[in-house]
């Protein structure tokens, strides 16, 4: 059974009056499948993936997720759903005063009492857990630091950290690589990568950085303008393909291409915000 199903899918923004954020998308991503959004700036990403988490309703179109309608369903039901799904969104929502062992631990709230989740607030119940996470990305040294003493990187990283102690079984990560150096980049997707596969995740990444979607991720689907450009095994994507879907965008990074890849680097556009 698919993970998603989208056919002829539009979203707008509330109020509904400019042109949608996502036009005519059509696209099914089965359980387990592992691909990578990329487009220029405001080509609709993170609309995309707040659709597929259930934060933003479709205007248009039929949106199945785990076979089922989340739209027809009652609220209380929609909720069970959305317990499924793990977005990370690129500016992770931590609390600043509190600290790092429980801001990771909240991934677990959905399965816990109210009463569990207080406890933990003040003796958290699997420190263990917490950090064994956050060392998948050179983080556990900071278990018992304040959220507000981490600098941009390391908040990324503790909310990824959340994503390895969710139970969901489709992961949705946006620009989880934006204030990262190239070491822990690399670090940070071949993590996730491996989380996705030993619980047969899905996993809907977007990156802005061609290459490093090109070298991990089998399928790369492209947005520009709200529409799908391209949605192509990564093997099938040209050189000129990226440079058409980037037209008009500074050019900052290099794309290997197909059989190529050591020996072929092409200059491209990439946006840096989604």
């Amino acid at each position: 059974m698919p993970t998603y199903q989208l056919q002829d899918l539009t979203v707008r923004h509330l109020g509904g009056r400019s042109a949608p954020a996502l036009q005519a998308i059509n696209l099914t991503v089965e359980q387990g499948e592992q691909l990578a959004l990329i487009g220029p700036s405001g080509a609709g990403k993170t609309t995309l993936l707040a659709t597929l988490s259930l934060s933003h309703k479709p205007s248009e179109g039929r949106f199945h997720a785990f076979g089922v309608e989340p739209w027809a369903l009652g609220e209380a039901a929609r909720h069970r759903l959305r317990a499924q799904l793990f977005l990370a969104p690129q500016t992770p929502p931590l609390p600043p005063r509190q600290r790092v062992v429980t801001a990771v631990l909240a991934a677990r709230l959905p399965q816990w009492s109210v009463w569990r989740a207080l406890v933990s607030l003040f003796k958290p119940e699997d420190p263990e857990a917490a950090w064994q996470a956050l060392s998948r990305f050179n983080l556990g040294d900071k278990l018992y630091s304040r959220v507000d003493r981490l600098s941009g990187g390391e908040r990324q990283r503790c909310g990824l950290a959340r994503l390895l102690l969710s139970p969901a079984r489709s992961l949705l990560v946006d620009e989880p690589l934006s204030a990262l150096d190239p070491a822990l980049s690399e670090l940070t997707l071949t993590t996730l990568r491996e989380e996705a596969r030993a619980r047969n995740a899905t996993l809907i990444c977007s990156l802005h950085q061609v290459d490093l979607a090109l070298s991990h991720f089998p399928r790369i689907v492209a947005l520009r303008d709200g529409r799908i450009a391209f949605d192509l095994p990564r093997d099938q994507v040209t050189p000129q393909m990226i440079a058409t879907l980037y037209q008009g965008e500074q050019p900052p990074a290099t794309l290997p291409h197909g059989d190529e890849h050591d020996a072929m680097a092409v200059k491209l556009g990439v946006g840096a915000c989604l």
